[in-house]
């Protein structure tokens, strides 16, 4: 369970607030009492969660790019943080491939900007970098990746992640050595997740909001690869596990300034074909989906986390299975669908996923 009173009026800068991810962090961070700046540019999508939720009431918005340093770098200054948890990323797979550039500046550069930020900052601060499980050199294993696996990536995004991590072990032992935490005051670790699901996702190529546009539109859903298994997770596990891991890090870098798996449970890595037939079911006519049989760019056909390092030392594991997962996102979209209050009813999903992980 998170501990309130590390959070409460605690500084938090948060690169990438405005995306789905971001902006489901910015609501539990406000409800858990921290003081938070969100840096990143406008929300990639159109709707998205964080005009829809109306994210902006609970935090101070900058909207600007991660790869202007110089604007990254005051807005730090400004914010004086003693958390900072960066997601700011260009997250598709695909249009890592219609852009490499973009893919790598943002991801890459990106990051090496927000480090170089807090080494000029000079004050005691906790960093969570947040990349991807595609950081892993994928070798279609079906056990899961341990963090000590070699970093890879075939693609231009998996790649960039991995590049990423590369980023964050070379400031981590060249500029925030754990030994040296007393005289660099920076604790610095990665998380590595992937595939969060929740309501108020509509990002493009992506399994779950892809459906849900095709079900709210009455049509039929392409699906270009049935067969892929992904480790698929409620977007409220992986952050906890981000929230838990700036809390231990606080305690104690030496021990906790490193990387981090968070991932489902085994029996949740599920085909796509398994996610599309139960939602399918959940929602009810007329949704339906088939097979997309166009060419597409290659993508990785399985991949799994082992995540005991995160149980065994965190005290961290998922708490909200796949199926009632589901179930919640389709409620949420029940709920956008009728025009009801989303910012309430995400806060109120917060409330009873904060309920789970005391039971």
């Amino acid at each position: 369970m998170l501990n309130r009173s590390f959070w409460k009026g605690r500084q938090v800068f948060l690169t990438g607030h405005t995306g789905f991810k971001g902006s489901w962090l910015s609501l539990w961070l406000e409800a858990l009492g921290a003081n938070v700046t969100g840096y990143a540019l406008d929300p990639p999508t159109q709707p998205n969660l964080f005009e829809q939720a109306q994210v902006s009431r609970s935090l101070h918005s900058i909207c600007a790019d991660i790869r202007d340093f110089s604007r990254l770098k005051s807005a730090i200054d400004q914010c004086r943080p003693e958390v900072i948890i960066h997601m700011a990323a260009q997250s598709v797979v695909r249009r890592g491939f219609e852009d490499p550039i973009e893919t790598y500046s943002s991801n890459v550069m990106g990051t090496v900007n927000l480090l170089e930020a807090v080494r000029q900052l000079r004050q005691p601060c906790v960093v969570v970098n947040v990349t991807s499980d595609k950081c892993y050199e994928n070798r279609e294993w079906v056990w899961g990746y341990r963090e000590n696996e070699p970093m890879g990536g075939r693609d231009p995004y998996s790649n960039s992640k991995g590049c990423a991590e590369l980023v964050t072990s070379a400031y981590r032992q060249s500029f925030f050595a754990p030994e040296s935490a007393g005289s660099y005051h920076v604790a610095l670790a990665s998380a590595r997740a992937g595939n969060a699901i929740g309501g108020g996702d509509w990002t493009s190529d992506q399994l779950i909001p892809d459906l849900i546009r095709s079900f709210l539109a009455g049509q039929p859903c392409p699906i270009r690869n049935p067969s892929a298994i992904r480790p698929w997770q409620f977007v409220l596990e992986p952050l906890r596990g981000y929230l838990t891991l700036a809390e231990r890090l606080a305690e104690n870098a030496r021990t906790f300034a490193t990387a981090w798996n968070f991932g489902p449970a085994e029996t949740d890595a599920q085909p796509v074909s398994w996610i599309a037939d139960r939602l399918v079911e959940m929602w009810g006519n007329p949704a339906a989906w088939n097979r997309d049989s166009s060419a597409h760019p290659k993508e990785a056909n399985f991949l799994k986390l082992d995540t005991s390092r995160a149980r065994t030392c965190l005290g961290w594991h998922p708490v909200l299975p796949l199926d009632p997962a589901l179930a919640w996102i389709v409620e949420w979209w029940r709920v956008f669908q009728t025009g009801g209050d989303l910012r309430r009813f995400t806060c109120s999903q917060i409330e009873r996923y904060e309920s789970l992980c005391t039971n």
